[in-house]
């Protein structure tokens, strides 16, 4: 299968500024995306799924409101996928780039206390294209209740991305894994995390 992906990419900032902000809008066949960023963070993004714009900025920051983001994200990919279509008429046999992610990085969100919640993160990264899926699993059972963000692209055309549990009673010897599917992997990248391993 070969998959054209079209994106827009505008920078705005200087040498001088202390800050830089970049927006994306990007389609295929099957996914869009409009994201924008300040400073290499993302801020906002559109989620066409719920029909909404959607900050990220962390609970305690100052929310941030765009009453128009989400009609010009949609307008926006109107003229992507236009411009797709047009893209397609032009490029023939373009060979399907697949990059894998490395190995996945496991670590806890905050400093381990003994019997005390956290939050176990898992991170996909240098991967092409987006998204990975992720599936976690505690002494060998899968779990079902993790969170996935968005997948961010990277300065080098790769993405990042996380899946996060919550450990709300962690227990002395228990075992946790993530892993990886990506189509450039041939099996499921696996990595294991205990506390006491």
């Amino acid at each position: 299968m070969k998959l054209l992906v079209l994106i827009l990419l505008i920078l705005q900032g200087s040498a001088q500024d202390f800050q830089k902000d970049v927006h994306i809008t990007a389609c295929s066949d099957s996914d869009k995306e409009d994201m924008y960023g300040l400073t290499g963070e993302v801020m906002l993004h559109a989620d066409f799924v719920q029909k909404k714009e959607v900050s990220t900025v962390p609970k305690f920051g100052d929310p941030i409101e765009c009453p128009n983001c989400y009609e010009n994200a949609v307008g926006e990919q109107g003229i992507c996928q236009q411009n797709l279509r047009i893209a397609r008429k032009f490029i023939t046999d373009l060979p399907l780039q697949l990059d894998p992610p490395g190995a996945p990085l496991l670590y806890p969100r905050d400093h381990l206390r003994p019997s005390q919640p956290n939050t176990l993160v898992c991170q996909a990264s240098g991967f092409y294209p987006a998204p990975v899926n992720f599936t976690w699993t505690r002494d060998g059972l899968t779990l079902s209740s993790s969170s996935v963000s968005q997948a961010y692209p990277q300065s080098d055309l790769t993405f990042t991305q996380f899946s996060t549990i919550e450990l709300l009673q962690p227990e002395e010897g228990q075992v946790y894994s993530c892993s990886l599917e990506h189509p450039a992997l041939k099996e499921p990248a696996t990595r294991l995390w205990s506390e006491y391993l």
